[in-house]
């Protein structure tokens, strides 16, 4: 299927993508055209009071979660000093009457929930014009932290959005969209909106649990598993992510009872600990105090010694 994007001048496949606004006529010409061009452009700079339940969800999810704490803190600044910055809506083309979100979502649940009207401007956007000023406007707030860029731009390419539409709607450049896309497009949205924004975990920790989870399914679906738990649930954004990278790095390999084992002394006739003596997976490993000499000793007949005790190994063992 091709991409689409506002810059693409060929026709485009649209069955399996979002639904497009038909442009809007021509408008006059000479001095009613302009009248009318002055009038449509102080509409849209007009802030207007909507009923917050007229206005519904649109565009892109750019957000994983809304942090419950800072919402709280939201919903009373607003309750106290009143909405201070407008949202931006367009007309919903399929139900008349209602809005669309493009930005100001936190805003919108806060004043839903507290029962007061939205103020907005009210735009008329396709919905390229949508994403871009969408991601826009969050980047120009720069609180969106990497997970939720990535998650954003692998939505809008799933959408059928060309890379440099993309670029445009987070005002980055093309390198910039493949990095974030090769993480964003790695994780289900779903399992992303499970551990949120993880404001503190930036890209390299995120580029390392794709690659735990390509070199380890086993790990990956433990941590997928332990994401939907009620422990997982109590943790802070950040804490999530930590414990689905712990446990994808632990391939939790059966216990070593050996490897656990503590080393084991080794005693003279007359009881004095000569050596330490502890076995691995990996093998035996002989330690000898610094001393009295007899380490030197060790190490300068090491060859003869060992030799003799494999020659008797193999003479024992050809006996059984």
């Amino acid at each position: 299927m091709a991409r689409k994007g506002i810059l693409t001048t060929g026709p485009t496949d649209t069955s399996n993508t979002p639904r497009r606004r038909a442009p809007d006529p021509a408008p006059p010409r000479g001095a009613v055209g302009a009248l009318q061009s002055s009038l449509t452009k102080l509409q849209e700079n007009a802030v207007q009071d909507i009923a917050a339940h007229l206005i519904d969800d649109a565009g892109i999810e750019d957000r994983l979660a809304i942090d419950p704490d800072a919402q709280a803190q939201l919903k009373e600044s607003l309750q106290t000093y009143g909405q201070q910055v407008p949202v931006l809506v367009r007309p919903n083309a399929d139900k008349p009457g209602r809005y669309e979100i493009v930005y100001g979502r936190r805003r919108l649940a806060a004043l839903r929930d507290l029962g007061q009207p939205v103020k907005a401007m009210v735009r008329n956007l396709d919905d390229e014009a949508l994403v871009l000023a969408q991601g826009q406007e969050n980047t120009a707030r720069q609180d969106l932290s990497f997970i939720e860029k990535a998650s954003f731009a692998a939505q809008l390419q799933q959408a059928d959005y060309d890379r440099q539409t993309i670029a445009a709607a987070l005002s980055i450049d093309l390198p910039m969209v493949s990095r974030l896309l090769k993480v964003g497009t790695e994780f289900p949205l779903e399992f992303l909106r499970r551990i949120g924004s993880a404001p503190g975990i930036g890209r390299d920790r995120w580029t390392a649990l794709v690659k735990l989870f390509t070199d380890d399914p086993t790990g990956r679906r433990r941590a997928y598993e332990f994401s939907n738990s009620a422990e997982f649930a109590t943790l802070d954004s950040d804490a999530r992510f930590d414990k689905v990278f712990s446990l994808a790095a632990n391939k939790r390999r059966p216990a070593d009872k050996s490897a656990a084992a503590k080393p084991r002394t080794l005693r003279s006739a007359d009881g004095t600990a000569i050596a330490d003596i502890r076995s691995t997976r990996r093998g035996v490993t002989l330690n000898i105090p610094a001393r009295d000499g007899f380490d030197a000793w060790i190490a300068e007949h090491a060859e003869t010694l060992i030799s003799d005790l494999h020659d008797r190994w193999q003479k024992e063992r050809s006996e059984d």
